[in-house]
């Protein structure tokens, strides 16, 4: 997947393309791999990198949504399950089973939470991942060491499935590419080209020359995320917001917090959220927040009363009071939830997703998850080809394999494989891959993406960045001192991986 030869058939071609997708992200990723897959010929342009915004900050997990269950919600359970199941088969070397522990307190809440699970369970039919099981107090303790004994009455073991976000983003850019489209990132969509009231391109700038040109299609597909009005205006100057913005924070902490085999699940914190602990690349991954946002901004930062809310509840639940030095990183993630949604809240808004066309045939998509994003963008396509008035094609997405590339990239044994950093999992190996066959372009891409060092521990992402800046330079034939600003650049943005000193 060379950047190079995408980029000069999408600038070069003097062509209409069946559909044009803005934003590479989950939806726009999948929606331009469904397209493509069906026979369409597709470019995706993405401002900067793939999954650089929400769709690399999840909490890391496939799942059908517990919650639900509560709200009586089985049929959207149901479908989250079955894209669970499909995802696991599609790309297993991204996604693995992991078994998750809620503690209970009392008898009342063991069978409560024994009968909800075992319907989870149950509705996943022959895609489930694991047996739901009852657990003592002794059993529980003995899957989650770190677990408080204090009151504890046991447990209900049930599963749900872990991922890589990031990674996914690029291996379903891969098979994109692969199926004839052309995913573009660091080109970004400038304008909407519209004529007699119709959106029939937009005006692209490639951000590394500075050159820009035009990408027309017939069909035009918005999956900017908590940008989506932004460029829905550039058409339509006076439309309705259809966003509303929330952000979800996550610690990273070392896994003696949560050194065994399972992660934990709290269904209900004090603000009436879900809370995990998950073990997460040799790490404890706490989330998340629930928290309006007025403005996106790219590189959000976890608010100070968001990192003492996941404190506190983790305290609540694990035998070891997490600290300001055991946090390695922060993180969160911007949610483009469907305004018109009517809940008061936002963390009660479901992860639902909603497709608009507006006056001028632009499709925009608001909402969604990385769980159901292939169900969501064989629903887009659909609607894609009815706009363009082609006859309607099946979708195959659910029997796509989708090419996870080396995955971890497993080492040979030759200094190559040996780790740049010894609390890091990053060797000169993935870093050359990740500039050769990912399309990584800065030190970003590959510390916060390519492999997640930015996310593990952000002390020692920034003490291997001068390595790894020399080393991509290597692979891009780019001067030492662009290797400077990259390290400059870097520095700049893992201000927003670091504990704020305001935190208590």
């Amino acid at each position: 997947m060379r950047r190079e030869r995408l980029l000069a058939e999408a600038a070069g071609a003097s062509r209409i393309w069946d559909v044009l997708v803005i934003g590479g992200g989950a939806t726009g990723l999948g929606t331009a791999l469904d397209a493509a897959s069906r026979g369409l010929s597709v470019v995706l342009l993405e401002r900067f990198d793939f999954a650089s915004e929400t769709s690399s900050r999840s909490t890391k997990l496939v799942h059908g949504g517990v919650r639900y269950l509560k709200q009586g919600r089985l049929g959207l359970v149901r479908a989250s399950l079955r894209e669970r199941g499909i995802l696991r088969q599609n790309a297993p070397g991204l996604v693995r089973p992991l078994p998750f522990i809620i503690p209970v307190h009392s008898a009342w809440q063991k069978a409560f939470y024994g009968a909800g699970l075992k319907l989870y369970e149950g509705l996943a039919g022959s895609l489930g991942l694991g047996d739901t099981e009852v657990l003592s107090a002794e059993a529980a303790s003995r899957e989650l060491p770190t677990l408080r004994k204090q009151g504890l009455r046991g447990g209900v073991k049930y599963w749900d499935a872990q991922f890589n976000d990031a990674l996914l983003a690029v291996s379903l850019a891969r098979t994109l590419a692969a199926q004839g489209g052309l995913p573009l990132n660091y080109c970004e969509a400038t304008a909407l080209l519209v004529r007699e009231g119709r959106v029939f391109g937009a005006r692209a700038r490639d951000s590394e020359s500075g050159d820009a040109f035009e990408i027309q299609a017939r069909v035009i597909v918005n999956a900017a995320g908590a940008w989506t009005d932004d460029l829905r205006r550039q058409a339509e100057p006076n439309a309705a917001p259809s966003v509303r913005i929330s952000q979800g924070a996550h610690l990273v902490v070392g896994r003696e917090f949560l050194p065994g085999p399972g992660a934990l699940m709290v269904p209900q914190t004090e603000d009436g959220r879900v809370l995990f602990a998950i073990p997460w690349m040799d790490r404890c991954l706490i989330g998340t927040t629930d928290t309006p946002v007025d403005q996106a901004r790219s590189h959000p930062m976890p608010l100070p009363a968001e990192v003492a809310f996941l404190r506190r509840e983790a305290g609540r639940y694990l035998d070891q009071p997490i600290g300001p030095e055991n946090i390695l990183s922060v993180f969160a993630g911007l949610r483009p939830l469907p305004s018109s949604d009517r809940a008061r809240r936002t963390a009660g808004v479901s992860r639902e997703h909603h497709i608009g066309v507006s006056p001028t045939g632009l499709i925009s998509v608001t909402g969604g998850k990385w769980t159901t994003y292939r169900a969501m963008a064989e629903e887009i396509v659909d609607t894609a080809l009815r706009i363009g008035g082609w006859p309607p094609r099946a979708c195959g997405t659910a029997g796509l394999a989708i090419d996870v590339g080396a995955g971890e990239r497993a080492g040979t044994g030759s200094p190559d494989d040996e780790p740049l950093h010894p609390r890091l999992p990053v060797t000169a190996r993935q870093v050359r891959a990740a500039a050769d066959e990912d399309m990584a372009r800065t030190v970003e891409d590959v510390l916060a993406r390519r492999t997640r060092c930015l996310f593990m521990d952000v002390a020692a992402a920034l003490e291997v960045a001068p390595r790894v800046a020399s080393l991509l330079a290597e692979a891009l034939g780019r001067p030492l001192s662009w290797s400077e600003d990259q390290c400059r650049r870097f520095a700049q943005i893992a201000k927003n991986y670091q504990l704020v000193p305001a935190d208590p």
